[in-house]
C-alpha cells in the first residue's frame, strides 16, 4: 500500500497511486482554471441574488455601466459574445425596465443602448458585490503578497497572450 499526501500535507496510507491526481490537475493552468471558474460560479450566484441577473445579463450591465450609449455590435465585442446571444439578453433586460434602446443620431440603422436608472442601480449593486467578493479573496494576503501575485499574473497573463498568437499562426 502506498501513501500519498492530501492537501493538508499529511500522508493518506488509504490512497493507492490509482487515485492520484491526474497530471494535468496539478498544472498551473488547471488551477487557475478551478479558481476562476469556482469565482465565476460564485459571482453569477450573487449577481442573481442581488440583482436577479443571469451571467449574460450582468456581464451586460457591467459592460455598459456608466459609459456613453452603445451600438449592439461594440457590446458584442466588449462582453466577447456573439450579437444573437446578445439581442436576446438585450431584450430581456429592455422588457424588465434595465436598459433603453434608441437610434444612433448618426446613423439611424444602428441601435444604441444604454443602462436605465433601475439598470444603474443593478450595475452599483454588481460593482459593489464585486468589490465585497475582491475583499474577501484578497484579505489573507499582505500588500507584498497582493503586489507579487499582481506582478506574476500580469507576467503570466502577458506569456500566454504570445501563446495563444502562436497558436493561431497556421502550421
Amino acid at each position: 500500500m502506498s501513501q500519498t499526501s492530501s492537501r493538508d500535507g499529511h500522508a493518506s496510507p488509504d490512497a493507492d497511486e490509482s487515485h492520484s491526481p491526474a497530471p494535468i490537475t496539478v498544472m498551473l493552468s488547471s488551477r487557475l482554471m478551478v479558481l476562476a471558474n469556482l469565482l465565476k460560479r460564485g459571482a453569477i450566484l450573487r449577481y442573481k441574488r442581488l440583482a436577479g441577473l443571469s451571467s449574460v445579463e450582468f456581464g451586460l450591465v457591467a459592460s455598459l455601466g456608466r459609459r456613453p450609449p452603445m451600438s449592439v455590435a461594440r457590446l458584442a465585442e466588449a462582453v466577447g459574445q456573439d450579437k444573437g446571444q446578445i439581442s436576446r439578453a438585450l431584450a430581456e433586460l429592455v422588457s424588465r425596465k434595465l436598459i433603453a434602446k434608441s437610434a444612433n443620431p448618426k446613423d439611424s440603422r444602428e441601435v444604441l443602448v444604454s443602462l436605465t436608472a433601475a439598470g444603474l442601480a443593478a450595475h452599483d449593486a454588481i460593482v459593489a458585490g464585486a468589490q465585497e467578493r475582491n475583499r474577501q479573496l484578497l484579505e489573507q494576503l499582505s500588500k507584498d503578497e497582493f503586489e507579487m501575485l499582481m506582478a506574476q499574473i500580469d507576467r503570466l497573463t502577458a506569456t500566454a497572450e504570445k501563446m495563444l498568437e502562436a497558436e493561431k499562426v497556421p502550421r
